[in-house]
């Protein structure tokens, strides 16, 4: 008989992994905070700022002494870089050996798709833009493809020297050196990445040993397929024979996780998870990106938690439900509901708080709602929050 995980330990475990049940209290900056990111495994960077960037709001959802100029001075340190998980992210340096598989991939993937996606003529600027970087430096996608056509903002329509430095950024020819606004600047790969680093050329075998490992650590269990979406880097295939090969060896034990509806899903687990004490959960009130780590795999915080998550941003304005972009509210061990706030001026604007099955406001649930919404506008540079009327749904 499996080992069973009931659903209030899952979630414990989950989020203490994840780093959202302990106080997010100590140093935000330097080397504690280059350790949140490696904890995490990577944190995704996204353009969108209503209140604040989601990697900026994911670490100081675990060190509220964060403050966005920190990453930057990390980049800037090469104790991160920045490339593709699932998403664009920011991963810890000693990852980057690691991503040579995922660079040949994703060569191989661009090889085969981009051809049809993109706008022609990409594929002929690769040595001019290698050329430009070498002699005269790091570039943004401004100071490549003069006289070329410019087309509008979507990812299909870049002019095509811009389309050649993702190209040679995304299969690891070129590196991003650093950050102007939120323009990436693109640097040869050998300017960027330190020598130590660049010096270890592990095994395919080796990547994906260390990818489905990191994974599971971090998630504490998950389905092959749940693990080999975390990092994205390995195969569906490679996932499920890690997966039985490591159970085989003892590495990984099989498990049943008790779901939010209370049905079971088979599982991998670190081994003597099921039988560890659970982390304890307060109740403190967080407020998450969009984007969090913990909510990133929609599926698996649906099944876990009961919170079915979407994204709005491309939904026509009638036909949302909730709002543009909506932050999820968590407390203790559960997300219990979500609020649409945005940043105008000095002034963190609340529109709307929606509760969840047993999430609505009491005067405890709201005094510490408040308080994390006091925090948040220190964030994001707000003297103060204002509440529209009728904001409690």
């Amino acid at each position: 008989m499996k080992p069973v995980l009931g659903n209030a330990a899952a979630r414990a475990h989950f989020l203490d992994r994840h780093l959202l049940l302990g106080p997010p209290s100590g140093p935000g900056r330097g080397e504690p905070l280059a350790e949140v990111i490696r904890a995490l495994g990577f944190v995704q960077v996204d353009s969108v700022n209503t209140v604040a960037r989601a990697h900026d709001l994911i670490l100081w959802s675990r060190r509220q002494q964060y403050r966005p100029e920190a990453l930057l001075k990390l980049l800037r340190q090469r104790a991160v870089f920045e490339h593709w998980t699932h998403d664009a992210s920011v991963v810890p340096i000693q990852f980057y050996p690691h991503w040579r598989l995922k660079f040949a991939r994703d060569r191989a993937h661009m090889d085969r798709r981009w051809p049809k996606w993109r706008r022609e003529g990409y594929a002929h600027r690769f040595d001019a833009v290698l050329d430009q970087i070498a002699a005269h430096g790091p570039v943004t996608s401004a100071d490549v493809g003069e006289g070329e056509e410019r087309g509008g903002a979507g990812w299909w329509n870049w002019h095509p020297s811009k389309t050649a430095l993702e190209y040679l950024w995304r299969s690891g020819e070129l590196a991003v050196a650093d950050r102007v606004g939120f323009r990436k600047v693109y640097d040869l790969t050998e300017r960027v990445i330190p020598e130590q680093v660049l010096a270890w050329h592990p095994t395919e075998e080796e990547s994906v040993d260390w990818a489905m490992s990191a994974a599971l650590e971090r998630l504490g269990f998950g389905t092959s397929g749940e693990l080999r979406a975390f990092f994205d880097i390995v195969t569906p295939e490679e996932a499920k024979r890690w997966c039985a090969g490591a159970l085989a060896q003892g590495r990984v034990e099989e498990v049943e996780i008790e779901l939010a509806d209370g049905t079971r899903r088979r599982c991998y687990a670190v081994p003597g998870l099921a039988d560890a004490p659970a982390p304890a959960a307060g109740q403190r009130v967080r407020i998450l990106s969009p984007f969090d780590p913990a909510l990133r795999d929609r599926a698996r915080a649906e099944r876990l938690f009961g919170f079915s998550y979407r994204i709005e941003i491309v939904v026509p304005e009638p036909k949302r439900r909730y709002g543009y972009y909506v932050f999820p509210v968590l407390e203790g061990l559960r997300p219990v509901g979500r609020i649409d706030m945005k940043r105008d001026g000095e002034i963190l604007a609340v529109r709307a708080y929606w509760p969840e099955r047993g999430g609505s406001l009491g005067v405890g649930r709201e005094a510490r709602l408040v308080s994390e919404l006091e925090r948040v506008a220190r964030l994001a540079g707000c003297a103060r929050v204002d509440f529209a009327e009728g904001w409690r749904r």
